[in-house]
């Protein structure tokens, strides 16, 4: 929704040094879901822990904290400058009545002093807290419970090797609310009932869900489902989760398992005993058995967001359902007796499928998340595939190696899915780029063997 600007208030938001592709559209996605919009005259320094947000209300600041991973607080920001006296400069300017409520004398209250990229005395901080003697507190400290908390925030610049004497950025404000950074901890998969080799990272879950705008009530699918990790982060956040996956022993927890010293899984390892452990089993609905390069869903819309990780081939293989006529196959047992022909399942299929099935059954304005593993010499943008039906909205890099990353793409449907748009993406003559993701397992090995023998090499000399 658009605002008059005279509307607007603003606000310092802390984040975390880390993830830092994937913080500005966590933010933006969230404020979107919050109802407001993100502006493009917002004063923000991309790899800096310090952004001043222009937001409708507190409400909307609180609606965003109780979200995101990315942000630790939000504060109702009072004045800042480039100086000491340029920030006092600002806070005399700050109007008074929208002081007032929070110094009344019958009231407590704190300043908490936080830098970046530089450690304070005891001594130097309380002589910055003296100095804000000007502002009209009238209620008493108390540093154990306070009704207020107000807070000095300093930047000395993002180089370790080279810190100012002085701040380059200073802040005051009221603290509002902390983020969700004890989800990290919380839903580590460390501490979790049942994992495989590629669980994913909790942070990056909830990355994932707030990227996708996940809501009370959505239903959300991961096609490639696993051990299920990407269902806690949706199911977290209030909606009702479900995935397929090609591996039997995966889905119903048997087999072999992932965990260091356990050689078989647990009678009650599986995807419905991890949501069980979060007490979140109630949004689970169900994992089954399937091919997704096959169609087992009915036709239309089901889907509020599909939240996946393909497999790319380095820790787990890519495959599909096949038949005894392909060259490629190999014939598979599980612990149930359960026998199935597979063939290779090439990458770029697999994210042609994955575009056309979100195509054809998300619902208008639900998201696609996905990561798309990526050789760095040979990318870009080019190689992020398209539909005609989705909007690409983000494209974050997470680093795997010197020459491999992988991205994670966040995609919106905006138009309605024609039985002519199956396969569009064949007719446009763009399809050839994207087949180089099918040779990544091998540019991803061949540079773990390079970087092997020059290590060799090196320890010789």
């Amino acid at each position: 929704m658009a605002l008059a600007a005279s509307a607007l208030r603003r606000y310092l938001l802390l984040l975390a040094q880390e993830h830092l592709e994937f913080r500005l559209p966590e933010i933006t996605s969230l404020l979107s879901l919050c109802g407001g919009q993100f502006s493009g005259e917002q004063e923000i320094r991309v790899n800096s822990p310090f952004w001043i947000l222009n937001i409708p209300s507190e409400e909307m600041a609180r609606g965003l904290m109780k979200r995101t991973v990315c942000a630790k607080s939000i504060f109702e920001l009072w004045g800042h400058g480039r100086s000491a006296g340029e920030l006092y400069a600002s806070l005399k300017n700050y109007p008074t009545d929208k002081m007032l409520p929070y110094l009344q004398s019958d009231s407590t209250y704190k300043i908490h002093i936080h830098t970046f990229n530089k450690t304070l005395t005891q001594a130097q901080k309380i002589k910055k807290i003296d100095a804000l003697e000007f502002l009209p507190f009238k209620g008493k400290v108390n540093l154990k419970k306070p009704e207020h908390v107000f807070w000095i925030l300093e930047d000395y610049g993002m180089n370790p090797n080279d810190v100012p004497e002085e701040p380059i950025h200073l802040y005051f404000g009221r603290w509002i609310a902390d983020g969700q950074r004890e989800l990290i901890e919380s839903y580590s998969v460390k501490k979790r009932h049942f994992i495989g080799n590629t669980s994913m990272d909790a942070c990056l879950s909830f990355i994932m869900a707030n990227h996708a705008r996940v809501k009370p009530n959505d239903v959300v699918y991961d096609p490639f489902v696993g051990t299920g990790g990407l269902l806690i982060s949706s199911a977290h956040f209030g909606a009702y989760v479900c995935g397929t996956d090609i591996d039997y022993n995966t889905v119903h927890g048997l087999g072999k398992a992932s965990r260091k010293n356990q050689k078989w899984r647990g009678p009650d390892e599986n995807i419905r005993a991890n949501l069980r452990q979060y007490g979140l089993e109630k949004y689970y609905l169900d994992a089954l058995v399937a091919d997704s390069s096959r169609p087992i869903w009915r036709k239309g819309m089901l889907f509020d967001a599909i939240i996946t990780d393909p497999p790319y081939g380095i820790r787990e293989a890519p495959r599909r359902m096949g038949s005894q006529k392909e060259t490629v196959k190999s014939v598979e047992r599980s612990a149930e007796n359960h026998f199935f022909v597979s063939s290779s399942y090439h990458l770029s299929d697999i994210f042609f499928d994955l575009l056309k099935f979100a195509a054809e059954h998300l619902v208008m304005g639900g998201r696609l998340v996905y990561w798309l593993p990526i050789y760095r010499p040979e990318y870009t943008e080019e190689i992020i595939p398209r539909h005609p039906c989705l909007k690409l909205i983000s494209n974050c890099e997470q680093m795997l190696s010197s020459h491999t990353s992988r991205r994670l793409i966040t995609m919106e449907k905006v138009k309605e899915f024609k039985d002519q748009d199956e396969n569009s993406y064949l007719l446009d003559g763009q399809y050839m780029p994207y087949r180089g993701h099918n040779s990544f397992r091998e540019k991803y090995f061949s540079g773990v063997t390079k970087r092997i023998a020059k290590e060799e090499k090196d320890n010789q000399k």
